[in-house]
């Protein structure tokens, strides 16, 4: 007679005895920390009053004297121009969960710690795209196109035209961030930290741009410095060009409209476009002080709602805020517009 082996095979003891453990410690997904909001430093000085939208004005300075006055003529007095109006809208932003009871009793893992803490990035994570798409709008664009550098400065840039132009060799380079931070310093934009501005730059973008090399490039150009070596090898953009580089996956969204077979698509306000045979175009934002104006009417902030069903099952969290943007200076920013030698369809 064979031997009967009490084990872990179907309709032994072991079916019932032997389970599948869980690690009760369940990990968030991966995420790109929000930072677009930050470019948003003007806000309201002497706010009049609560409103649905804050309107900002510029002055506008008097033209340049360049004759000298006559002895025995009283010159003639001229008006002050218009104010410039900026108008900031504000609206409503939020979301929310409710998790139930019957879910945090059976749940193998504490689930309201997580609730929270997803809701609040979410938080984070829906402004910060609201910020982008306000950005990512501006009038001034420098883009690579069939290794050409064009832009609006030029009159060869046609937003919604030029980005479906772009190829798959039409990488970011040295030039057009010099071309970015001339025409800024050109435009008197103030530097955003000393003498930086600041650039966000998409992490496939900044692998092209610190992968040129040649005079100029931006290998030679920590290679060559004093105490280049440590500045090197790191593999961090720091300063380059008269410019501060933050590296973040938030400067280019995901896929959309016709996606990686197509050329045209959804971004923001203004359009974002893909190249011709499926190219991606990435955004770099050059910016200095004052190019993005936020006003605040409720800052954002995360709620623990009342419980009030009959059964107090139903527990609420969310977030909420009344908020908006607008971009305040627009000589303050500009678009650079390539694609990356690296990029994923």
């Amino acid at each position: 007679m064979s031997n009967a082996y009490t084990d872990t095979s179907s309709g032994s003891l072991g079916t019932s005895l032997v389970q599948t453990a869980y690690d009760r410690y369940v990990e968030f997904a991966l995420r790109a920390v929000p930072l677009i909001r930050d470019v948003a430093d003007k806000r309201p000085v002497q706010q009049a009053m609560p409103g649905s939208s804050v309107l900002f004005q510029i002055y506008t300075d008097l033209s340049q004297v360049t004759a000298p006055l006559s002895e025995d003529v009283d010159p003639d007095a001229v008006a002050l121009g218009n104010t410039t109006p900026i108008t900031v809208s504000l609206n409503e932003y939020g979301n929310a969960s409710l998790a139930t009871r019957k879910l945090e009793l059976f749940s193998l893992s504490d689930v309201d710690p997580a609730i929270a803490d997803i809701i609040a990035f979410n938080m984070a994570d829906s402004l910060d795209t609201n910020v982008l798409n306000v950005l990512v709008g501006g009038p001034n664009a420098i883009a690579k196109v069939n290794g050409a550098i064009v832009s609006t400065y030029a009159g060869s840039y046609t937003n919604g035209t030029t980005q479906a132009l772009v190829k798959n060799t039409d990488v970011i380079s040295a030039a057009m961030i010099r071309t970015a931070v001339a025409k800024l310093r050109a435009n008197k934009a103030v530097p955003r930290q000393g003498e930086y501005y600041w650039t966000g730059i998409h992490p496939e973008v900044s692998y092209d741009l610190r992968s040129e090399t040649g005079a100029g490039g931006w290998r030679d150009d920590h290679k060559y410095a004093e105490n280049g070596a440590s500045e090197f090898w790191p593999g961090t953009i720091g300063t380059y060009e008269g410019s501060m580089f933050v590296e973040s996956p938030r400067l280019f969204n995901t896929t959309d409209g016709t996606g990686a077979t197509g050329n045209t698509g959804t971004f923001g306000t203004s359009g974002y476009t893909y190249g011709t045979g499926g190219v991606r175009v990435f955004r770099t934002l050059v910016a200095g002080k004052q190019a993005l104006a936020e006003a605040v009417a409720e800052e954002p902030h995360v709620i623990f709602g009342p419980i009030v069903d009959k059964l107090m099952r139903f527990r609420p969290i969310g977030w909420y805020g009344v908020l908006g943007w607008s971009r305040y200076r627009d000589a303050a920013l500009v678009r650079l517009e390539s694609t990356s030698s690296i990029h994923s369809s």
